[in-house]
């Protein structure tokens, strides 16, 4: 039966994905779920840029730092798999607002954490807030935009993240170095504030208000295994997203500590590369989207991934700063360019009763073990350096490249379930 929910100044018909005219309701839900996703890019950000100011103050080592990051993609594992699961449930803009209360809070007890362990709990525990809201976004946003743009409108989500990098990086560039990490990690939480006003008043997509009442009892996270096919598609979609946090999170969050450690070289140059690296990746971001829609996802993913693995090993072995801002924006089109297509690549494979949880565990499932690889990183860095550790990072491209070539089926064109 259909819903008779009040759409106030945007009706239900504008919810519609099959409508290839953009409607008010779909651009705010876009706009909503980039802002949404800034979030998520400036708090992980504010931690890599604030490595070396926070280590002096705990006294901290590699490994432990390491294990800041590692708590942190943990929690937002838990997270997603909880809020995505209840956004299936109980609806995408309500559940938002949840996980939005849940970083704050601890966001903003991490500016007066006492000690190293309490920053740990904190991290972990504004990890969980973090968790829900990518799946959250993508899935509004593929629910809502015709399939034909399906792929171009995620990419503009996936800005959001680049928005947010920039963000931190000014953040404590012109608050942290000249008040401290404290006050950066305060003024993160003045963000969310803004985001959850941008969720005021947003409806759920329709498709989701057709389902609502259908499927109580069955388990959202039941129809990624539902069959062989299927359980294959969820193991290669978590390879690939493994591999896109794990390269990401390599690259942004131990970079700015190999400028400041091993090419000693200042501060501020972390700031220069920050914003060349992040203009690469948002331009690829946007690209990646269009030729996702236009040539299909497995030969865009491959083609990027490949790309990833030959150039990536080349970069690390760099050592002049001119050379690393240049072609860091390079580094950046390939590596991160592929987060474009993830939130239609992941809403394509699953129902509407389960599209959120799939996005949320799938994605945030990914990040938990990128997470657990940064302890990796840490050790090689530690046993021979970081560039050496973030050479190696080219073997996990082919990884992914595999699972997209004999896990992971084409979904060009194809119609929401």
């Amino acid at each position: 039966m259909r819903s008779n929910v009040d759409l106030a100044n945007c009706s239900a018909s504008e919810t519609t994905p099959q409508h290839s005219k953009i409607t008010p309701y779909q651009k705010k839900t876009l706009f909503a779920s980039t802002i949404g996703y800034a979030l998520d890019g400036m708090d992980m950000m504010l931690l890599g840029v604030c490595f070396s100011l926070i280590a002096v103050t705990f006294n901290l080592g590699k490994a432990e730092l390491g294990t800041l990051t590692s708590v942190t993609l943990l929690g937002a594992v838990l997270g997603g798999i909880l809020f995505g699961t209840l956004a299936d449930k109980y609806g995408r803009v309500k559940v938002f607002s949840w996980t939005i209360l849940i970083f704050s809070l601890f966001t903003g007890l991490c500016a007066i954490a006492p000690n190293y362990e309490s920053f740990l709990v904190f991290r972990f525990l504004s990890g969980l807030g973090l968790g829900g809201e990518f799946g959250i976004g993508m899935t509004l946003v593929s629910e809502s935009w015709p399939k034909e743009k399906r792929s171009r409108a995620t990419s503009i989500v996936a800005l959001g993240f680049q928005l947010g990098i920039i963000l931190a990086a000014l953040t404590v560039n012109f608050v942290g170095a000249l008040h401290g990490w404290r006050w950066a990690f305060a003024i993160g939480v003045l963000p969310a504030l803004f985001v959850a006003w941008t969720r005021k008043g947003l409806q759920e997509p329709e498709i989701w208000q057709n389902l609502k009442d259908q499927h109580k009892n069955e388990i959202a996270v039941s129809k990624l295994f539902k069959n062989p096919r299927t359980t294959a598609i969820t193991i290669g979609l978590t390879i690939a997203c493994a591999v896109q946090n794990f390269g990401f999170y390599g690259l942004m969050v131990w970079m700015p500590n190999m400028i400041a450690t091993e090419l000693k070289l200042p501060f501020k140059n972390t700031l220069f590369w920050t914003i060349s690296t992040t203009i690469g990746m948002s331009v690829g971001i946007v690209i990646f989207g269009w030729l996702c829609d236009k040539i299909g996802r497995r030969p865009s993913y491959i083609l990027f991934l490949l790309v990833s693995a030959v150039s990536i090993w080349f970069y690390f072995h760099q050592t002049d700063m001119t050379v690393l801002i240049i072609f860091g924006s390079a580094i950046g089109f390939f590596v991160n360019g592929m987060m474009g297509g993830y939130g239609a690549l992941l809403a394509e494979h699953y129902p509407t009763d389960a599209r959120s949880s799939a996005e949320n565990i799938i994605f945030n499932l990914g990040r938990g073990i990128a997470g657990i690889s940064q302890v990796l990183i840490a050790y090689l860095a530690t046993a021979y350096s970081i560039s050496y550790a973030l050479a190696l990072l080219s073997a996990a491209y082919l990884l992914s490249a595999l699972a997209f070539i004999f896990l992971i089926p084409e979904t060009k064109g194809k119609a929401l379930e």
